[in-house]
């Protein structure tokens, strides 16, 4: 099969890899696509991705996949694995909504109380239409992070 994306690191690229490996210091994902982009330098060995993956323990698609990062966003996006555009959940409290919550516990709390509890201030966001639903650890993580 012929490569779609083609490898070609020049020399200070090439040191670079060789350093980190050598160092054999880092995460083991970034010393692994080293070893990929040095092996399959066109400029260099030029080994086959069945022959990289073979070689290194890894899916021949891993090889496809950081030669085409190498080509698509540069030899830092090679290297680096590709950072979350969005959390792997929506926050139930968002900036308003935090804000809301603060000015909740900074009132006097519900008469007959001293003070608001995680619970209460939860379930006031929630009578309030502020949020759907909420739990009091949300309220303290959101809390804790203003103190």
């Amino acid at each position: 099969m012929k490569k779609r994306y083609i490898v070609r690191l020049s020399s200070e690229e090439r040191g670079l890899l060789e350093t980190l490996i050598k160092k054999g210091k880092g995460a083991a994902y970034k010393l692994l696509h080293a070893h990929i982009l040095l092996k399959t330098d066109a400029d260099g060995p030029d080994w086959s991705d069945s022959q990289v993956s073979e070689v290194f323990g890894c899916h021949a698609r891993t090889v496809a996949n950081v030669r085409q990062r190498l080509v698509e966003r540069g030899f830092e996006g090679a290297l680096e694995r590709k950072k979350r555009e969005t959390p792997p959940r929506e926050r139930k409290l968002d900036g308003a909504a935090e804000a809301r919550l603060i000015a909740i516990s900074c009132s006097t709390p519900p008469e007959g109380r001293a003070a608001w509890t995680l619970q209460m201030l939860a379930d006031e966001l929630v009578s309030l239409d502020i949020v759907e639903s909420v739990c009091d650890q949300t309220v303290r993580r959101t809390l804790k992070k203003i103190h």
